[in-house]
C-alpha cells in the first residue's frame, strides 16, 4: 500500500477543513439579523451549501439569506451545528425504545430538545427548510417521544388539539384502525 498517497489525501482533506473553518458566510435571519458561521457550519445546511459560491472571492464574505427562519430559531440552530461538529449526534434508533430523550441521544442533544412547543417546533420547520437531517431527525424524534405510550386524548391535551369528531365518528375510526393498536 502507497502510504505517500494516503498521507497526503488526509492532508489535502485536514487542509480543507481548516480552510472551511476559517472562511465565514454570514447567515440572515427573517428578521434580517446577521449570524457569522464558519464555511464547516454553513455547510451543514443542504440549503445554504447549494446557496454558498464556491468561486467567491476569498476576501468577500458572503451572505445567505434565510427568510424562513426567525433569529432565535437561527441562533438555535447554529448552536446545534457547532455542537454537532464537536460531539456529533449518535443515529436515533427506531422506533424510539424510549419517551426519554436522555435514553435514545446523548445528554446534550436530549437537554437541548428540553424546550417549549413553539421553539420545537419552529426549529423542525428551519431544519426542515434549512435541510439538516440530523436536526430534522432529532427534533422529530422529540416530538414522536412525546406522543409515545399517550392515548388519543393524551395527546389532544399535550398538543391543544380539538377533537372534532362524534362519538359514532370516532368510534367507527378506532374500528377501522384496530389493528394499529394491537402492536
Amino acid at each position: 500500500m502507497d502510504t505517500t498517497s494516503t498521507d497526503a489525501s488526509a492532508a489535502a482533506e485536514g487542509s480543507a477543513a481548516n480552510a472551511d473553518a476559517s472562511v465565514k458566510i454570514g447567515l440572515i435571519s427573517s428578521e434580517g439579523d446577521r449570524f457569522e458561521v464558519s464555511l464547516e457550519v454553513a455547510k451543514m445546511s443542504e440549503l445554504v451549501k447549494t446557496m454558498i459560491d464556491d468561486d467567491a472571492d476569498d476576501d468577500e464574505q458572503q451572505e445567505i439569506p434565510l427568510p424562513n427562519v426567525k433569529s432565535d430559531t437561527l441562533g438555535n440552530v447554529i448552536e446545534y451545528c457547532k455542537h454537532y461538529q464537536e460531539e456529533p449526534m449518535d443515529e436515533i434508533e427506531k422506533p424510539l425504545k424510549s419517551a426519554d430523550m436522555r435514553e435514545v441521544v446523548q445528554e446534550w442533544y436530549a437537554t437541548f430538545m428540553n424546550r417549549d412547543q413553539e421553539a420545537l417546533f419552529d426549529l423542525i420547520l428551519a431544519a426542515n427548510y434549512m435541510d439538516i437531517k440530523s436536526l430534522l431527525d432529532l427534533t422529530c424524534a422529540t416530538v414522536a417521544s412525546m406522543i409515545k405510550g399517550k392515548t388519543p386524548e393524551e395527546i389532544r391535551k399535550c398538543f391543544n388539539i380539538v377533537n372534532d369528531f362524534t362519538p359514532e365518528e370516532e368510534a367507527q375510526v378506532r374500528e377501522e384502525n384496530k389493528w394499529c393498536e394491537e402492536v
